[in-house]
């Protein structure tokens, strides 16, 4: 993938050189999540063998909307921070900066609705969100309250040792992702989904999450089929790639790694063929309507 020519965005919040210490990691308390649901996801991932940093951030999405803040001590002194112009920056600005120069002609001309920009905060080990803590173990969420985009830049490397993933549109499939979530948001489609997890049992609020998150998938595709043609800097490595992470971090794959076996009713992000399926829809198509997961796009 070709980024160094393409847009640049200023809406990257770089926090790496002190991060917060949250005094109750948004386990409880004001805001974050709750202890009950953390312990509930805690339980999920020890009987399931889901990563438990993916259950996590799923939570965090469709909770956050509806928790205040979290009370968090003094910044806490870090290593010197990287340096502002260090490629992975460099990278997410532009990928950041991708997005929307092509959301803001996409949305309205597809849907009706203006596109508002989100801020990226990059972090590392602990920060404050609008939603509660943010935290590594967490990987990249998008906070509704603030709208807002969080991520440790060492998910990245993650990506490469933990799930066999890398590569600069593997990292920018994981980047629009995030924004697909705050294209959902700004459609109502997370307000809609938050508020029919209210009172459903632990079967179906993973059913709406999963259908949240394939949608974001597909979001995803519909940006890069719209970026490629602006600048034409995707070429078919680049989605092989793509689409080699989307499997690698399916639930199925994720959980029999784990455990030897899968549990498709805890599913919370989707299998590796679905995820897999969903950003190729939006590859294909470069149409918001062609996502409906079951949960409404368009306008």
């Amino acid at each position: 993938m070709e980024w160094e020519n393409t847009p640049e965005s200023a809406n990257v919040e770089d926090r790496r050189g002190a991060s917060s210490s949250p005094a109750s990691a948004g386990f409880g308390g004001s805001g974050g999540l709750g202890i009950g649901t953390v312990l509930v996801v805690l339980a999920i991932s020890y009987f399931t063998g889901i990563n438990p940093s993916l259950l996590l951030g799923g939570a965090q999405i469709v909770e956050g909307s509806s928790q205040g803040q979290t009370r968090y001590s003094q910044p806490v002194a870090r290593a010197p921070a990287p340096t502002a112009e260090d490629r992975t920056t460099s990278l997410v600005r532009h990928v950041l900066g991708e997005t929307e120069a092509v959301w803001k002609d996409v949305l309205p001309a597809q849907t009706g609705v203006q596109y508002v920009d989100a801020t990226m905060v990059l972090y590392s080990g602990a920060t404050q969100a609008g939603c509660g803590g943010a935290q590594t173990a967490m990987g990249p969420f998008y906070c509704p309250e603030d709208k807002k985009i969080y991520l440790d830049t060492s998910f990245f490397r993650d990506m490469q040792v933990k799930y066999g993933g890398g590569g600069d549109f593997a990292y920018a499939y994981v980047i629009a992702h995030e924004v697909g979530h705050h294209v959902q948001d700004l459609l109502g489609i997370l307000a809609k989904t938050d508020a029919a997890r209210q009172g459903a049992s632990r079967t179906q609020a993973n059913a709406i999450s999963v259908r949240v998150e394939l949608m974001a998938d597909c979001l995803a595709g519909v940006w890069a089929a719209n970026a490629n043609k602006k600048w034409q800097n995707i070429n078919q490595d680049d989605i092989t790639r793509a689409l080699a992470t989307a499997s690698a971090i399916g639930d199925d794959r994720l959980q029999t790694a784990a455990r030897g076996y899968a549990v498709p009713d805890s599913f919370t992000h989707g299998s590796s063929v679905m995820r897999q399926k969903w950003l190729n829809v939006g590859l294909q198509s470069g149409q918001v309507d062609s996502c409906d997961t079951g949960l409404g796009a368009g306008g």
